[in-house]
Parts: structure tokens; sequence; C-alpha cells
């Protein structure tokens, strides 16, 4: 297979690449980039081996974009950003499976877009040919799948945990989360508030409440499984995108509170998310985890952590994997998640939906060991 990385040079598509070059699957790689063009690879990032093979096709080096077709890609991962990623898409649809990091075609309700991004959506004709990529609970989609909007860092690390709750009905109320994201998160442009002096040895919360724009995206999902969950009585295809029934919130429905901080590390996610148990839920411990273990049972990046330990962030640094530990207090459940913003939160989850998508196996090429 070749596959080819747009927006290469970003932090998302330097992982990307990174993967994709140890990828058993994966012969050669077509990192593009239009201010890079020409570039060697290796001259931009000293972090890549010398000399790959993998990267012969282009001469280990950058290609412009508009050019990505001429080295007959069998699939395209669009690392650009919000607003830009979805005319890429619009060109090669159709030709090739695409990949897109960016948030472009991830909120299915335009309405929804507008409120999250201020103007509205590209290429709206496309959303109907996206299928939202959070892997472990769209397979079936993903396997036919000729646009796949990969899912943000937050969502991910937030409805991991969160969602076989909701498909049992075992929440009320308000859904309270509080979560920490390394300044990678908010990619490579030149800002004062990401220097340095300004967020070494220094947190704050940003956005909070319900002004972030994954908000939005998380609202989605959680409306989306609930609705689901109401009108197919836990069918197996309760997840399925194409169901009307899908945005459809009722007085039951639960809401959401999220507020993100940035702290000091380079990458990193950690979600603490509290739920106010529904009357139906169990108040045992085991039995709660038991639920969202079994849920993840044939997931191989997903670990559901025995009682009394909690995840750390430094234990999936650089890896594929969510890590997800809870604790019950009377009424109200802890839940404790933990990803790599990157990777799992982003280019090691777009892998993931490609393995799906061309039928390998799900954790294939991706990275599972954390730091030391």
């Amino acid at each position: 297979m070749h596959a080819a990385i747009v927006g290469a040079n970003g932090y998302a598509g330097m992982v990307l690449m990174r993967i994709l070059l140890q990828h058993p699957e994966i012969k050669q790689v077509i990192p593009a980039s239009r201010s890079l063009a020409g570039t060697g690879v290796q001259e931009y990032d000293p972090g890549l081996p010398a000399g790959s093979t993998a990267l012969s096709a282009v001469a280990g080096r950058f290609v412009a974009p508009d050019s990505i077709m001429d080295y007959q890609p069998d699939a395209v991962f669009s690392a650009l950003p919000h607003l830009v990623s979805a005319d890429l898409c619009a060109d090669l649809i159709g030709k090739v499976p695409l990949f897109d990091l960016s948030a472009d075609f991830r909120l299915r309700s335009d309405d929804r877009f507008l409120a999250a991004y201020g103007q509205p959506r590209p290429q709206p004709d496309l959303q109907d040919r996206a299928a939202y990529g959070l892997v472990e609970w769209y397979r079936p989609e993903l396997q036919q799948a000729e646009l796949v909007a990969c899912p943000g860092c937050y969502p991910t690390a937030v409805l991991l945990p969160l969602i076989p709750l909701l498909r049992h009905r075992m929440i009320q109320g308000t859904i309270v989360v509080n979560a920490m994201s390394g300044i990678t998160g908010a990619g490579k442009k030149a800002a004062t508030r990401l220097i340095f002096a300004e967020r070494s040895e220094n947190m704050e919360p940003y956005l909070a409440g319900r002004s972030h724009r994954h908000w939005n995206e998380i609202e989605q999902e959680i409306q989306r499984f609930w609705a689901a969950e109401e009108n197919t009585d836990g069918a197996s295809d309760s997840h399925d995108p194409h169901k009307a029934a899908e945005e459809t919130a009722n007085s039951s429905t639960p809401q959401l509170l999220f507020t993100p901080h940035l702290i000091p590390a380079k990458q990193g996610m950690l979600a603490t998310t509290t739920i106010e148990l529904s009357p139906q839920a169990p108040r045992d411990e085991s039995a709660l985890r038991q639920i969202i273990a079994e849920a993840y049972s044939d997931a191989p990046l997903v670990e559901v952590l025995p009682a009394g330990e909690l995840p750390q962030t430094r234990s999936v640094r650089g890896t594929g994997r969510c890590r997800i530990g809870l604790q019950l207090e009377g009424d109200h459940l802890l839940l404790f998640s933990v990803i790599d913003n990157l990777y799992k939160g982003a280019a090691a989850q777009a892998v993931q939906a490609m393995n799906v998508r061309f039928g390998f196996p799900e954790d294939l090429g991706i990275p599972v060991a954390g730091e030391v």
C-alpha cells in the first residue's frame, strides 16, 4: 500500500509519518506540504530515520499537495487545518479512501457546525458520505467508508468510558467533564499564550462550560447513543449514524458541562468525568467496571484498569491506547481516562480507522508501549 499525508509538517502529520513508516502494510509514504515542497523530510524533522526506503518514491522529500495522486496512493490522510481540509476531500472523494483529521466532517448538523466554528460548514454535500471515526463504536461504518471524520482528542478521551454507560441508560442529570491537555493540542501556531514562559509551571482552564468546540462533538455523540438506544432497545446497530433519532434530545437526555485545561506538558490528555447514576444503575463498582470492560472486550487499544488503579498520562504517551479507571462515590461515578492527544487523539486513531477500512488487524502498526 501507498499512503499520502497532506499537511505532513504539523504535529499530527509528523506523528502519522512515524506510524506509517513502520506500518508493515505501508510500502511507500507520500508526505505533502504546500510550504515545504522539495524540502528533505529529515531536514525538517530530524527525528525521522535517514534513508527510509518507504520514502524512496518521493526521494525523501515533501511533495506539493496537488501532486499526491501522481504517486497512486491507496489511502490519503488529511492533516490540514479545520475549514481547509474539506476542499481537499472534495477533490479526492471517490478516488481514494480519505481519513480527515480536521473537524470539517465530525458534526452532522449544519446548525451545530455553525455554532461551533462561526461559519457554515465547507463542502456540505459531502457530510452524508462521512463516517465518524471513533473506531471502537463505528467499525461497521468504517469498513466501507470513503471518507472518515477522525474524532477530536477531547471527545475521544471523554466518550470511550462514557458510551457503555449511555447505552445501558445508567446516567441521569448533568455529565461534568474536566479535562487536561498538553500544549500540542493547540497545534503549531505561534501565540503568546503558548510560549514557554507562559505555559511552564502554569495551568489554566479555558473555554469552560459549553464554550469549547469539542463540547458540540461530545454532546452530539451523547445524544446519538442515548436516542439510538431509546429507539432500538439495545439492538446491535444502536450506533448507526444514519438514524434520524440520533440527533433527537429529550428531557431525559443527559446534559454536558465540559471544561478543558492547558497543562505544562508537551502531549498527553487526562479526562475526569463525573456522572450521576440513574436509578437502574448498580451501586456496585465492580459491576460498573464489568459493564465498561465487556464493552471493550474486543478492543485491543482500550484497557479498563482493575479496582484501586487510576490511569496516568505517562503510561500512554506515544501510543494509540486509551486507559480507563473508575471510582464509585455513592450515587456518583468518577471516570478517569488517559490518551496521547497526538496518537489516540489524532494520528494513531486515523491509522486504526485505516486498518479497519482495509481489513487489517485493528492495532496493526500502532505503538502500544508507553514511557518508562
